[in-house]
């Protein structure tokens, strides 16, 4: 969210949510928080979550793809991602994802809402931050919901 509502694009309206599911790519974007490790892997973001150091996933991150490379049904598994890929892009092509994505960029760069600028200025000229966002003060959303004194957050 430090970026202005910048939209993002790199296909991700096509890969989150055939990853996580729609709900959570909606709480994911909606909230645009830090992920750490185990919560990415606790929504199905990543595989799996290795390695005591840098050293050590390193070490477990070759023999993991050593072992992937060597599997017998390497080419059964390669050949149905292949074929979901086929049925996805008949549904709906990744062209048809990708012009989505950039016409929301496209109102990023040339909208009427400066806030990506103002933040991408910010970011190019280490300008701190004056106070802390909004999206991680929960402490300012206090009595939020209905006057019920719990926090609640933004969602999508």
């Amino acid at each position: 969210k430090n970026m202005g509502n910048l939209y993002g694009s790199e296909y991700w309206t096509y890969l989150l949510p055939r990853r996580v599911g729609p709900e959570a790519a909606r709480n994911i974007m909606g909230n645009r928080l830090p992920i750490g490790a185990p919560e990415a892997r606790e929504v199905g973001l990543a595989d799996a979550v290795f390695g005591l150091d840098a050293s050590d996933f390193a070490a477990q991150a070759v023999r993991r793809a050593a072992g992937l490379a060597a599997s017998v049904d390497l080419e059964a598994r390669l050949e149905a991602k292949r074929s979901r890929r086929r049925r996805d892009e008949a549904d709906r092509p990744l062209a048809a994802y990708r012009e989505e994505e950039m016409r929301h960029m496209r109102l990023n760069f040339f909208g009427f809402d400066p806030s990506y600028h103002v933040a991408r200025y910010n970011f190019v000229h280490r300008v701190p931050h004056s106070r802390t966002p909004l999206h991680l003060a929960l402490h300012r959303r206090i009595g939020a919901a209905a006057g019920t004194g719990t926090i609640t957050r933004n969602q999508p």
